[in-house]
Formats: structure tokens, C-alpha cells, sequence
């Protein structure tokens, strides 16, 4: 008697994290770990699930382009200055705008606060300085002198030891204060020429700290355009027993005079070749290695930007402690990217559709300067009431098996304040398939998905469906993708929502027999 054989292939199931290592431009995808992305864009990686990043609001228009955004606190009190057009505004309150100053020849400034003034330098115009008298905010010219010194060609100002230093622009000279705690004054020269073997001129001098903190281990750290670095221990430097060299190192070349920033006593240099913390460039004794990770993962695209793009006005890094990353703005001729990075976990994403030519904190808030105005970011669902685009496409998985598969169902499970059209696919073995966004749907055209059969989707390689307010959503969408590694695609539009990601569940069938 002849028995029917049972091909019927039984199905397997996998779940993959949303991934939180974030964007890598690094590996191929081939390589590429199942937890990181191809794209990453507009979503913050976290510990356990990525998330949209917020929107912005505007908060003051000035009818300039901002390129310079300061921060003031004295006796406990914040003011916010906005430099744009060759003017200078106090703009702590979005209400009461003052001007402060006008007829400027440059609007991106490089400052430092020392006591109780905040010192401008541009390269170009006098030095200035801001100040309290008698409670009435004030800007004057700054009252600095030298020998052989040009004040206006002063550029990237620094406190140092209880000291202020700063470069002279187009030139390998530094110069410093005379005496400890001296806001104006005399300042005294220190040439560089003899020490930059490969020539160039200075872009930055900033303090570096092996312990975290400030005190007698700082050490100075010049920075010149081919890329040496020249690091010196003591206070100063006309000291020969209080000041003298350690090194001087090679690094890839800075980009602009923004090229420093500041974090937990390293210096993170934007430089051709990527994010660099001096501690990972220098071979230095005891120098700590960087809460922030090296921008590995990330460096052919910051190559690219820089290749097409080192010379242009915008480059920054800021440190955003409220919510957990460091932003390093990148300017280009069509529109801005933000390059962002968990400064926990390491991992990296972009955003975009951000036109910001400077960013600045104010009151533990983030604001950038754009072309007419100033925005408060990280706030609301929206970019000034335009969608936000957010697409992830997450490295490819062989979803636990080596073997040729089918994909049957997929479940993203995610997160959201409210209701929110998603457009979510698989694309298999490398291939590139691009479906266009869903823009938030209303609660009348919302589908569940036990009543609408997936034969009746137009695209029934993806589909778009609703999250519910306040919980994790899991539900299954069918998918009918073959291969053997697949990527999950996931792409949201949306000008009302905080959505966060997961991970996705996966249902599929394996073997010869499932073609």
C-alpha cells in the first residue's frame, strides 16, 4: 500500500535585536555584525532598542545666517549670545532680544570664558569680550597687547592653568598671558616654527588631562594644520623649570578651527580621517583611553565629507549630556549631516535634514544656528512642523541557519506615544530595494491585520501598519522573501511620534523544497 510522504517543511523561528551597535560603513556586508546597520538615519542606538530622535522648534529669528552660538555663567546665571551678519545678540530670552554689537567683519568666533568674561576671537576683527556692568550685559573691544602682536589676528582662545593662551592665525605662534589670572593685558609670544618639523600653522591649542579633572598633571596641546601635535607639561612657558616638551606626535590633519572638543579631560579632534581622541592618537604614558570610541566604524564617510568638504564653515563637535551623545556637525553645499555617537555604548548614526551651521547648550538645552534664526533641538515630533524621515537598514543575518530560506512572517516589535504608519521589509542577499515612506496615518484608515488579507496589499513584499500608544507592539506581517541572508528595512515618516525599535521576530522555512 502506497503512503503519501508529508513534504511539508516545518517552520523556524528567530529573533533578531534592532540594532543598537548602529551604523558601520566599515565592514562588508558580508561581515558586517547582525546587530549593526548599513544605514542608520535620524534613530539613536541605545543599550536595548534604537529610537527617533526628536525634532526642533524655532526659538529666536534674527534675519542672519547664525554662525556662532556662546554660552555665559556668572554668579549662577546663563546668558546665550548668537553671532550672524557681523552681529552680536543676547538672546536668553526668545522675548527681550538685544543687540549688542554690530559692523563685524566675521561671524564665527572661537571663545573661551575666563572669571567672569567671556573672550571672542575670529582671526579678523578685535578681540572681544562680554561681561556683566552694574547687571547690564556689555561687549567691548578686549584690551590685549604684545610685542610684535596683531590683536585681530587672534583666533581659537583657551584657559590653560589659570592662564589664557591663543594662536595667531596663518602662523606657527602661540600666545599667552603674561601672569596667572590676567583677563587683558600684556600677552607674550611662543613660537612653534622650530618645533613643527613639517611646517603648516597652528588650527588649536587646548589643555589635556590624564586624570580627568584640572590640576598640575594638565598638560597644553598645540595642534598644527599637517596634522603634529606638540604636547608640553608645566605652566609656563617662559619657565625653562616650569615648562618643557614631551613629544611631539603625528595625526591625520585637523579640520578647521573648531577642530577641539572638550570631554572628561581628553580632546576629541575632528580631523580628515575621522573623530580622533588624542589618547588613541598619542602614544603618551598613562594617557587614558576615550569614553568616546574611535570613529572606525564610521570612517570611510567621514572621509568623504572631508574630501569634499574640510574647508567650509560649520565643522563643531558638542557634547549633549541630557541625552547621552556627542554631535559633530558637517557642513556641505546641498545640506548639513550630523554625525552622532553614544558616548556609553560607542555606536554611531546620522542626522539629517538638519540645515544648522553651529550648535550651542544653553540651560543643559541643545540650540543650532541656521540660516535666519536659531531652533531649540530634542524638542517636539517634528522639524519645525516638516516629517521627521527615519530609515534604518539593519545588517544582514542568516537568522541562525546557513541554509537557503523562506520568510513567512516578520514581527518588528516596537514602541510609541502614538499610532504611526510603518514600512517595513526584508531585502535578500544584498540586493537594494527602496519602498517610499508612509506618512502618519489617521485612526480612521488604520487596518488591523486579521481583517485585511495580505493578497489585497499593493506592495505585499512590505507593509505599513499601526502601533499602539504606550506598548510594546508584536505582530506578525507576511513577508514572502526567499534567500539566504536577509536585512531588515525599516522606515518611518512621521510629525507627531517618539517610536522606539526592539527587535524583530522572524518565521520561516528552510530546505531544497521551499521554492
Amino acid at each position: 500500500m502506497l503512503q503519501q510522504v508529508n513534504r511539508r517543511t516545518k517552520s523556524q523561528n528567530y529573533t533578531l535585536s534592532a540594532p543598537i551597535g548602529g551604523l558601520n560603513v566599515r565592514d562588508s556586508l558580508d561581515t558586517m555584525p547582525e546587530t549593526d546597520a548599513i544605514v542608520m538615519d535620524n534613530y539613536l542606538p541605545q543599550d536595548t532598542k534604537i529610537i527617533l530622535r526628536k525634532g526642533y522648534v524655532p526659538y529666536v529669528e534674527l534675519g542672519e545666517k547664525i554662525e556662532t552660538l556662546m554660552t555665559y555663567n556668572s554668579a549662577g546665571t546663563e546668558s546665550f549670545l548668537a553671532c550672524g551678519g557681523g552681529k552680536i545678540w543676547n538672546i536668553s530670552s526668545s522675548v527681550h532680544i538685544t543687540q549688542l554689537k554690530d559692523n563685524l567683519s566675521v561671524s564665527d568666533w572661537q571663545y573661551c570664558q575666563f572669571k567672569d568674561r567671556l573672550i571672542m576671537v575670529n582671526g579678523v576683527d578685535k578681540p572681544q569680550v562680554f561681561y556683566f556692568k552694574e547687571n547690564v550685559p556689555v561687549i567691548e573691544d578686549a584690551a590685549f597687547d604684545g610685542e610684535g602682536l596683531l590683536p585681530s589676528k587672534l583666533v581659537n582662545a583657551a584657559v590653560i592653568k589659570q592662564r589664557l593662551f591663543f594662536i595667531e592665525k596663518g602662523s606657527l605662534k602661540a600666545w599667552y598671558g603674561d601672569e596667572v589670572g590676567n583677563i587683558q593685558g600684556t600677552l607674550i609670544r611662543f613660537d612653534l616654527s622650530t618645533v613643527m618639523r613639517l611646517g603648516g600653522h597652528l588650527m588649536a591649542v587646548c589643555p589635556w588631562t590624564q586624570d580627568g579633572g584640572h590640576g598640575i598633571d594638565d598638560l597644553t596641546a598645540f595642534i598644527s594644520s599637517e596634522g603634529e601635535v606638540a604636547v608640553y607639561s608645566g605652566s609656563d612657558p617662559a619657565n625653562m623649570d616650569d615648562w618643557s616638551l614631551r613629544g611631539v606626535y603625528r595625526m591625520s590633519k585637523p579640520v578647521g578651527y573648531h577642530c577641539a572638543m572638550q570631554y572628561q579631560g581628553d580632546v576629541v579632534i575632528i580631523s580628515e580621517d575621522g573623530y580622533i581622541p588624542l589618547s588613541k592618537a598619542l602614544s603618551l604614558d598613562k594617557a587614558n583611553a576615550s569614553q568616546i570610541a574611535f570613529s572606525d566604524k564610521i570612517r570611510g564617510l567621514v572621509l568623504n565629507r572631508t574630501l569634499h568638504g574640510k574647508y567650509k564653515r560649520g565643522w563643531q563637535g558638542i557634547i549633549y549630556g541630557r541625552m547621552g551623545y556627542a554631535l559633530f556637525n558637517v557642513p556641505s553645499a546641498e545640506q548639513y549631516e550630523q554625525h552622532v555617537v553614544n558616548v556609553n555604548s560607542g555606536a554611531w548614526c546620522r542626522f539629517t535634514n538638519i540645515r544648522s551651521h553651529c550648535w550651542g547648550l544653553f540651560q543643559d538645552r541643545l540650540y543650532f544656528g541656521s540660516d535666519r534664526g536659531v531652533f531649540l533641538f530634542d524638542e517636539g515630533y517634528s522639524d519645525a512642523t516638516t516629517p521627521i524621515y527615519g530609515v534604518v537598514e539593519q545588517a544582514y543575518s542568516n537568522l541562525g541557519s546557513a541554509n537557503l530560506k523562506k520568510i513567512q512572517l516578520i514581527n518588528p516589535r516596537t514602541r510609541a506615544s502614538t499610532k504611526f504608519a510603518l514600512v517595513v521589509y526584508t531585502n535578500m542577499d544584498f540586493e537594494e530595494r527602496h519602498f517610499d515612506y508612509a506618512e502618519n496615518i489617521d485612526r480612521a484608515t488604520l487596518s488591523k491585520w486579521n481583517r485585511l488579507k495580505w493578497s489585497s496589499l499593493r506592495k505585499p513584499t512590505g507593509t505599513k501598519w499601526a502601533t499602539l500608544k504606550g506598548k510594546i507592539q508584536s505582530q506578525w506581517i507576511a513577508n514572502s522573501a526567499t534567500g539566504f541572508k536577509a536585512s531588515v528595512v525599516f522606515k518611518t515618516k512621521t510629525r507627531g511620534n517618539l517610536i522606539e525599535w526592539y527587535d524583530t521576530g522572524f518565521r520561516y522555512e528552510q530546505g531544497n523544497n521551499i521554492l
